[in-house]
């Protein structure tokens, strides 16, 4: 979008296009469908069916460099941001030197530093704990007892792709009741589902998605998953959280193959302690309890860190201290990531392009003298 707009721009990437795609398990899917899930200026391939995979998002994201001839430097790692002594614009502090920029999009993403809970004991846990990045596919497991944490899609997924696999149990721990829907229903993919309620009062969304969770999924309280405590618009504005988008957990967690369990609260040797005062022992416990933002070494002392380790301003506002200085892609929202993406990328060209024609066309110079506007 700064592309189109005229803006001189160059995209700095510690590892690989689509490096954190590439990390994730084998089996994820968008889930969100094909037709509003690109980003602006090129679709995905109707080849790729309606729920794209993960090895799918990967070459879309290669496609899309090529496709738009960007300026993607690989391997620069980027360590810290300050204000240029002039007040001019920013220095970025890279693993190739500095670099003096007017403008900066940081777009490292919501879900970077992998995140397990300081569960008391941790350390004596004598199963496998790993996080929920690192867990490829459920090969590895079968016939082992798994204990996976975390509600989210993430857990419930791995939780699905364990019981393929053939794992001996398959337990789900749940601290807190989820949201749940289906990916789609009757045909209409949740997402559209998610657009049209996104600005809904609470006190008409909350009851409506309750009711419909109702009418679809039944009372799920004897399988351990009851009423949350809050409304799945509610927990999507208060508590940034999203619902589970159901593709088959819970037909698994009905006919048994699934066992929802208390929260993790420790470890003690071979024993995994539950919130409700039970004991397991499994072989291996996968935790799918979240992320962190880790903005803090590059932005943390320019005050722009807010709730969640997330920045305080978000697309095309920036705050007063920290000025062009832009982030994207640290919401969470119900409408879809990659809509979002174009959205807020749109927006953020927009306000750039006019800065850029205020600053007139002299370009910013890296330390070795290349041209380094955004």
């Amino acid at each position: 979008m700064l592309k189109r707009r005229g803006v001189p721009v160059a995209v700095l990437e510690r590892d690989a296009i689509g490096a954190s795609w590439r990390r994730h398990y084998d089996r994820l899917h968008l889930h969100t469908v094909r037709w509003l899930s690109h980003l602006p200026g090129l679709r995905f391939n109707r080849a790729h069916g309606r729920w794209v995979h993960r090895d799918g998002v990967v070459r879309y994201l290669e496609r899309y460099v090529d496709h738009h001839g960007l300026d993607v430097r690989l391997g620069v790692d980027v360590r810290k941001l300050d204000r240029s002594n002039d007040g001019s614009g920013w220095i970025i502090h890279t693993t190739d030197g500095p670099i003096h920029t007017r403008a900066v999009v940081v777009a490292t993403g919501y879900n970077r530093i992998p995140h397990i809970p300081e569960w008391p004991g941790r350390e004596t846990f004598e199963g496998e704990l790993l996080h929920g990045q690192d867990y490829r596919n459920g090969e590895p497991y079968a016939g082992r007892n798994v204990l996976v944490v975390g509600s989210g899609n993430t857990g419930a997924e791995i939780a699905i792709d364990l019981v393929e696999h053939g794992a001996g149990s398959v337990r789900l721990a749940v601290r807190t009741p989820p949201n749940i829907v289906l990916r789609e229903t009757n045909g209409v993919p949740s997402q559209i589902t998610g657009l049209m309620m996104r600005h809904m009062p609470t006190k008409i969304g909350d009851p409506l998605a309750a009711a419909t969770r109702k009418m679809v999924l039944g009372d799920l309280t004897r399988y351990g998953l009851p009423k949350p405590p809050r409304g799945l618009i509610t927990a999507f504005r208060r508590d940034d959280v999203v619902p589970i988008i159901d593709v088959g957990a819970i037909e698994l967690i009905k006919q048994g193959k699934i066992e929802v369990v208390a929260g993790v609260t420790g470890f003690e040797g071979p024993d995994v302690l539950l919130a409700d005062g039970e004991r397991i022992q499994p072989d291996a416990v996968v935790s799918c309890a979240g992320y962190k933002r880790g903005l803090e070494p590059m932005v943390g002392h320019l005050d722009v860190i807010g709730a969640k380790g997330r920045p305080v301003v978000h697309g095309p506002k920036t705050a007063p201290n920290a000025p062009d200085l832009h982030f994207i892609g640290f919401t969470n929202p119900i409408s879809g990531m990659f809509r979002e993406f174009g959205i807020d990328a749109k927006k953020i060209a927009r306000v750039q392009a006019r800065r850029y024609a205020e600053a007139g066309p002299e370009p910013a110079r890296t330390a070795a003298g290349e041209p380094a506007h955004a």
